[in-house]
């Protein structure tokens, strides 16, 4: 594997769709495919289950409950939080959680952290959208982004402006609207420094 390319750039360009799975109008990426694709590339990767105060691994707001992971990879750190769901993908009230939820949560959420990375990013676009919305089923046109146009200048500002966000979820946006490329992914790099 070059180190020229970025942990991003890497699982990005690996195609997830064929083990993409269905389940009513969201897709799923197998957790254990994700993981298992993450290590190949990247074996020294680690999770971490972020535990509340009390040291029950999920937190909750005495109506419902989430999980915290956070995937690291090559020193670099991403958290994710996932609501505890039921089959329908409605939050469970916390009195009701088993810890058969929260593990399919644990897993679903460290899956969505290798996202943030860059494997299977593209599965999660349009889950943003308010409830009862669907994602165009046109994929829209993007934009080719050339550095020193008025666009660059736009895109420059939003990455200053979000850098705390983190670069994958930069380029994730950024790719909603652009045509971005490998090489305008190491001019961002600097820029979101």
């Amino acid at each position: 594997m070059s180190k020229t390319n970025s942990v991003f750039t890497t699982l990005n360009k690996i195609d997830v769709s064929d083990k993409a799975e269905k389940k009513g109008n969201l897709t799923y990426l197998s957790w254990a495919w994700a993981w298992g694709e993450l290590l190949k590339n990247y074996p020294d990767a680690t999770y971490q289950i972020i535990k509340n105060e009390q040291g029950v691994n999920y937190h909750h707001d005495n109506k419902t409950a989430w999980v915290e992971t956070e995937v690291t990879i090559n020193g670099k750190t991403l958290p994710e939080q996932l609501p505890i769901m039921d089959n329908r993908n409605k939050s469970i009230p916390v009195e009701k959680i088993t810890s058969f939820e929260v593990n399919k949560s644990i897993k679903r959420c460290v899956t969505k952290n290798i996202a943030l990375h860059g494997l299977g990013l593209y599965i999660y676009a349009g889950e943003d959208l308010p409830e009862g919305v669907e994602p165009p089923k046109d994929k829209p046109k993007t934009i080719d982004l050339v550095v020193g146009d008025d666009n660059w200048e736009k895109v420059l500002k939003f990455i200053v402006d979000n850098k705390q966000k983190g670069l994958s979820w930069l380029v994730g946006r950024l790719k909603t609207k652009y045509n971005v490329t490998e090489d305008l992914v190491k001019k961002f790099e600097s820029h979101a420094k």
